[in-house]
């Protein structure tokens, strides 16, 4: 027998690889190069990652050119920095009085640590009938901001414990306001991010080794997960020097980054170990792995960031750049799957079983219990479909009374200052002072401002005109609600005084600052939407070049989406469950919830969907025939699937252990999104859909055909 009849025949993918193929071939040939590339990214980018929470921004939370944003400016810039990016110390004594000589000593360190630091400006000391309560214990300092909101969390994160510190002598002092509260809320939300990492990884490692049976194959997805995370924290750094980033990016960047990147990762070393089979070398099985699942890999890609693009439309900065961090992680858990992964494969190969338990056997990539759990999907398909619609509809009606809005007072721990001290002043001062919105106007509409906001339902008090510090025409006005301004009716408060104060008269504050950016969220969230949707349906339809199964792989997402809200209503907003999961349910869901995870959720289901499908497509391809294609689809991707859905339900639900409120909102959202997706979606409703459709499910029209790119998954 001659060389060449010992050779097996070349697959299609070795003898004319495409360009993913060729990719994977040269990173193959050429792993040193991609090695050291990948070493000094890592390193350098992770040299300035340790500083990541330190330096990414803090605030952020507002609607960019709203009219609290302005009130905001103008206060910063004519009022001595009294906006409501101000700190306020309450100080409460119930043996002494604020005009006490103990006080005025304790006023005096205040404005010395305020003196300290050029971020604050001026500092405003109790004022009687404004700042000070009508029995006399409890007064506040206003410590002006000479700073940009980021600025101003970071002075409070230097300033609040030395503050706090002068507390003594039966004398209380709590550091609060806008700046002090998100400094305490996103340092609580690290700290709850960062013990739930600490509790998945063990949880997903231990998913890995039951998946792949090999302590090599599974540690993969880990060690891509770490590089590429790495790489984002320092490039974070690196972008926060050009323009602030919010913290909440790298936290949400951590957890997303973990779950695709152990996607990714699986898909592809499920698939080169099955390539590894009929190979003889790594290079021949990373070439086949890369024309296939890499092309599938790269697709869902594509779809999770054009997904997390569409939510900066927002003009909110901490909302566009929780996405900014969002996609920065997936580009670079991306970029080492489809580079660093084949490297490492291609060397390992057949080495990637190494380590394999003693009671696992090797895995095939074609699973028996999946082509038998296809086949009867293949039998009855309508019991299936009609089963999953039932049960996803149910769970997703209550989204219909679904409330949103900006998080109150309550999601802070009971024990923060911030909390402690809005509630000392609530209960001195009244429901509404720790909230106070602020009007600002000119001389000549000083007094018809401060009469209407006077009699204005739900203002309690009005305090008179300030007129600016530097001379120009504005004038400063306060007026105090007569509610919490945590409550829902606030944006009724402040609509009505907008409407009745003279025009030209602009409404700011806190509060007013919470209702603008819900109010903008609530317009952007149905444009997000559809922007989301039509960009999904354009992937899928240039990746399958089919456009019944895009239409109908992109529409099923909507259904694990909605049940997620409406389970997210049943929990969040109703309160079923809340003792067992340790919260106060504050009546709704938090206000960039939708937005964002409506996001979140569509870019994981469609990971998904890109899976099962590209699979489906490559066996219809090769066959011809639909039910071929619907068994087979099921039999090589319904193990990735499920294993990847375990994997994402454990690091997201590690989160519903967090004790603030947000964590757990996301984690519990995700998880059942993840939950529902993979299991009634992906692996009985979409199935079945294919099953039913037949060919119709794999036509495309001829104008189609010669319009769009050609696209293959066969190898």
């Amino acid at each position: 027998m001659t060389t060449q009849e010992k050779s097996p025949p070349q697959s299609p993918s070795e003898a004319d690889p495409g360009p993913l193929g060729r990719l994977g071939a040269w990173t193959a040939t050429h792993r040193r190069w991609v090695f050291g590339t990948w070493a000094l990214l890592v390193i350098g980018l992770g040299i300035a990652a340790p500083s990541v929470f330190g330096s990414l921004a803090g605030a952020g939370w507002q609607a960019n050119d709203s009219e609290s944003v302005a009130v905001r400016n103008l206060a910063q810039e004519h009022f001595g920095g009294n906006s409501s990016a101000a700190v306020q110390v309450v100080i409460h004594s119930d043996s002494s009085q604020i005009s006490s000589p103990e006080v005025a000593r304790l006023i005096d360190e205040i404005k010395r640590i305020a003196h300290s630091d050029n971020r604050f400006g001026e500092v405003v000391t109790p004022q009687p009938g404004m700042t000070i309560s009508r029995d006399g214990h409890t007064g506040v300092v206003i410590i002006g901001a000479n700073a940009d909101t980021d600025a101003m969390v970071r002075a409070v994160d230097d300033h609040k414990d030395e503050l706090a510190s002068l507390s003594g002598n039966g004398i209380a002092v709590y550091p609060t306001g806008a700046s002090a509260l998100w400094s305490d809320f996103n340092k609580a939300n690290h700290d709850a991010m960062i013990k739930a990492e600490m509790v998945s990884w063990p949880i997903t490692l231990a998913i890995m080794i039951v998946a792949f049976g090999s302590l090599v194959a599974a540690g993969l997805p880990l060690l891509l997960t770490i590089a590429g995370l790495v790489a984002s924290a320092g490039g974070l750094v690196l972008l926060n020097m050009a323009t602030p980033i919010s913290v909440w990016a790298m936290n949400f960047a951590m957890m997303f980054a973990l779950a695709l990147g152990i996607d990714y990762a699986l898909f592809m070393v499920s698939r080169f170990r099955a390539a590894m089979i009929l190979h003889d070398s790594g290079r021949r099985a990373i070439t086949e792995t890369m024309d296939t699942a890499g092309k599938a890999v790269l697709l869902s890609g594509l779809t999770v960031l054009v997904s997390l693009s569409a939510v900066l439309l927002v003009p909110a900065p901490a909302v566009r750049t929780m996405a900014v961090g969002i996609m920065l992680a997936v580009v670079f858990v991306l970029a080492a799957t489809m580079t660093l992964l084949p490297a490492v494969l291609s060397a390992l190969g057949p080495k990637v079983n190494a380590g394999r338990l003693p009671w696992t056997k090797q895995q095939e990539h074609h699973s028996t219990f999946f082509a038998s759990w296809g086949r009867l999907l293949h039998r009855h398909p309508w019991p299936f479909a009609i089963g999953a619609l039932v049960i996803l509809l149910t769970l997703a009606a209550p989204v219909l009374g679904l409330k949103v809005a900006m998080p109150s007072i309550a999601v802070l721990p009971e024990d923060a200052p911030v909390r402690q001290g809005y509630a000392v002043v609530a209960e001195a001062m009244g429901p509404g002072a720790p909230g106070a919105l602020q009007i600002v106007t000119t001389r000549a509409d000083a007094d018809a401002a401060a009469a209407a906001a006077a009699n204005s339902p739900g203002i309690a008090m009005v305090t008179p005109p300030i007129p600016s510090a530097d001379g120009t025409d504005h004038v400063l006005l306060q007026a105090i609600p007569a509610i919490d301004p945590s409550a829902a009716q606030i944006e009724e408060v402040i609509t009505t005084l907008r409407d009745r104060l003279p025009a030209g008269a602009l409404v700011g504050g806190a509060a007013a600052e919470n209702v603008d950016l819900q109010q903008a969220l609530d317009t952007w969230f149905p444009i997000i939407v559809a922007v989301i949707l039509t960009l999904g349906f354009l992937l899928l339809l240039v990746a399958l070049r089919a456009p019944a199964i895009a239409l109908i792989g992109t529409l099923v997402s909507l259904l694990s989406t909605g049940a997620a809200f409406g389970v997210a209503k049943l929990i969040f907003q109703d309160g079923h469950g809340a003792s067992l999961l340790g919260f106060e349910p504050q009546g709704f869901l938090d206000g960039w919830g939708p937005v964002f995870f409506f996001a979140m959720i569509f870019a994981i289901a469609m990971d998904y969907t890109v899976f099962l499908l590209a699979t489906a497509k490559e066996h219809y391809e090769r066959s011809g025939d639909p039910h071929a294609a619907q068994i087979d689809g099921l039999a090589y991707s319904g193990r990735i699937i499920f294993a990847a859905a375990a994997v994402m339900v454990a690091v997201f639900f590690t989160f519903a252990l967090a004790d603030p409120l947000p964590p757990k909102e996301m984690g519990i959202i995700l998880g059942v999104a993840v939950l529902l997706d993979a299991t009634l979606v992906r692996l009985v409703l979409l199935p079945a859909l294919l099953r039913l459709s037949g060919h119709g499910a794999w036509w495309t029209p001829r104008w189609l055909d010669r319009v769009l790119p050609k696209i293959t998954f066969q190898h």
